[in-house]
C-alpha cells in the first residue's frame, strides 16, 4: 500500500513539474520576444517622428545585411511570436528571422556595429556564466535590414530544487503516517500467516493475540475460534474412530473364537487368514486416519537398529529380506511409524518380487533407507499413481497380490509426516527402488 501510495505522489509530481516546465518555457519566450516585437515596433514608430534607425546607436540598429549566418541555431518559434505580436500592433515588416549564437559564434565576421551589439548582449549573468545570445533581424518594408540582440536567460534550477523539497515534504507528510498505519495493519497480519502455516492438529492451539485495527482484530479472533472448532472436530473424529476400531475389533474377535470349531483343518486357516487380514486392513485405515495427530511421542532411536529388527521379522517368516549392516544412526522419531512404512515397503517387495535387499545410507543431511526388488516393477508413468488411498496395480481381490492399496499411501502419509520424502524409480536391470529419506537434523 505504501507503495502505492508513493508511486501515486511520485506520479503527480511528475505531472506538476511537467505543466511548471510547460509554463516555464512559455513565459522564457514571452520574456524574450515581447521586449524585442515592443522595441521594433518602438524603432519604427520613433522613426516615422523624424528619429530614423542608425547603425551606431539604440537597441535596434541597422545592419548591411541579415546578420543570422548558417551556424547559428533558427529559433522559428520565437520567429512565429514576434510576428503574431507585431501584427497585433499593426506593426508592417517584410520579415522576421531570429536566431541563437552561442559565444564562440561571435566571432562570425559582422561588422564593426554588429560586434559590439552583440557583446553588449553576450554580457554574463550574476552567475558569472555567460549566456546564449538571440539575434532578431528584421527586413523592412524598405529592402533595408534591422537587427537587435539579447541575451536568453539562464534556465532557473531554483524552480527544480523548490519541486524536489516539495516533494520530500509531501513524502514526509503523507508517506509517514501511511507507513506507521501499513506497519500497524500488517505486523499482525504476519503473524496470523506464521501461525496459519505453523498450525498442526497434533499439537494444542494457542490463541493468537488480538492486536492492529478492528478489521483486523476480527479476523484474528475468527481464526482463534475457526482452529478451535477445527481441534474439535479432530478430537471428535479420533474419539469415533477408536469407537469404530473397538466395535469392529470385538467381532473379528468374536470370529476369530467361533472358527475354532470348525473341523476342517483347510477351512480353518482360510478363514482365519481373512480374519487376519481384516484386522491388517482395518489398523492401515485407522492408522491413516489418524495421521497428523499422533499418540506417539518422538525419541531418540537408533535408525539402523530399528531397520534391523524390522528385516528380522521378515527373516522368522522365512521370507528372503537381506540388510547390509550400517553404523548407529541416532535421530529424534516416532519408532513405531517409521517401523511402520519400512514393513509396509518390504511386505510390498516381498509380495510382488518374492525378495528384498534393505540398505541404509547417510550424509550430513539426510539418511535414506532404500528397499530394493528384481519384481516386475511399475510403469513410470505410475509411479506417482501408486501413492494414492486404494489404488492398485493388480485388480484382483487377491489377499496375496492385490490387497486394497493402503500399504504406500500409509508409507508416504507417515514418512512426510516425519518431514522426509518416499519415491520409487526403477532399478537398473529390473526391479523397483523404494527410497525413504529422513531430515537428520
Amino acid at each position: 500500500m505504501a507503495l502505492l501510495v508513493a508511486l501515486a505522489l511520485f506520479l503527480a509530481q511528475a505531472v506538476n513539474l511537467a505543466l511548471l516546465l510547460r509554463e516555464r518555457s512559455a513565459y522564457r519566450l514571452a520574456q524574450v520576444t515581447r521586449p524585442a516585437a515592443y522595441r521594433i515596433a518602438d524603432a519604427l514608430d520613433q522613426e516615422s517622428g523624424g528619429r530614423p534607425v542608425v547603425a551606431d546607436r539604440g537597441r535596434v540598429r541597422l545592419v548591411p545585411r541579415n546578420p543570422i549566418t548558417p551556424a547559428m541555431t533558427p529559433q522559428p518559434a520565437m520567429t512565429r511570436e514576434i510576428v503574431s505580436q507585431l501584427n497585433d500592433m499593426g506593426v508592417r515588416v517584410a520579415a522576421i528571422d531570429v536566431a541563437l549564437a552561442t559565444p564562440d559564434q561571435y566571432q562570425a565576421p559582422l561588422s564593426r556595429f554588429e560586434r559590439r551589439m552583440v557583446a553588449r548582449a553576450a554580457r554574463t549573468d550574476h552567475d558569472d556564466r555567460p549566456r546564449d545570445t538571440i539575434i532578431v533581424a528584421i527586413r523592412r518594408i524598405d529592402g533595408r535590414w534591422m537587427a537587435l540582440a539579447g541575451g536568453l536567460p539562464h534556465d532557473d534550477l531554483r524552480l527544480f530544487w523548490r519541486l524536489l523539497a516539495q516533494t520530500l515534504i509531501l513524502y514526509g507528510v503523507v508517506l509517514l503516517p501511511v507507513l506507521w498505519i501499513a506497519r500497524r495493519i500488517s505486523r499482525p497480519l504476519r503473524e496470523l500467516a506464521a501461525a496459519a502455516r505453523s498450525y498442526s492438529p497434533a499439537t494444542s492451539p494457542e490463541p493468537l493475540e488480538e492486536t492492529g485495527p478492528p478489521d483486523v482484530r476480527a479476523v484474528i479472533a475468527a481464526f482463534n475460534a475457526l482452529r478451535l472448532r477445527v481441534t474439535a472436530m479432530l478430537d471428535e473424529k479420533d474419539r469415533m474412530l477408536g469407537a469404530i476400531g473397538h466395535d469392529l475389533r470385538t467381532p473379528l474377535a468374536a470370529l476369530r473364537v467361533r472358527i475354532e470349531s470348525v473341523e476342517d483343518d483347510q477351512d480353518r486357516a482360510r478363514m482365519a487368514d481373512t480374519i487376519a487380514e481384516m484386522n491388517r486392513t482395518l489398523d492401515d485405515i485407522l492408522s491413516l486416519a489418524r495421521l497428523g495427530r499422533p499418540s506417539e511421542p518422538e525419541t531418540e532411536v537408533d535408525l539402523a537398529a530399528l531397520v534391523d529388527a524390522v528385516v528380522e521379522d521378515f527373516r522368522d517368516l522365512g521370507d528372503p529380506v537381506t540388510f547390509e549392516e550400517a553404523e548407529r544412526l541416532r535421530m529424534r522419531l516416532r519408532p513405531s511409524l517409521i517401523r511402520r512404512a519400512v514393513r509396509n515397503l518390504i511386505e510390498n517387495a516381498v509380495k510382488y518380487a518374492g525378495a528384498a535387499e534393505v540398505s541404509l545410507s547417510t550424509d550430513a543431511q539426510v539418511a535414506a533407507i532404500v528397499v530394493a526388488d528384481r519384481g516386475p516393477g511399475i510403469p513410470s508413468e505410475r509411479l506417482d499413481q501408486v501413492f494414492d488411498p486404494f489404488f492398485r496395480l493388480e485388480s484382483s481381490r487377491n489377499r496375496h497380490t492385490g490387497g486394497i492399496g493402503l500399504g504406500l499411501a500409509l508409507a508416504r502419509a507417515i514418512v512426510e509426516e516425519a518431514g522426509g520424502r518416499i519415491v520409487l524409480t526403477a532399478r537398473d536391470g529390473g526391479g523397483l527402488l523404494a527410497t525413504i529419506t529422513l531430515p537428520r537434523d
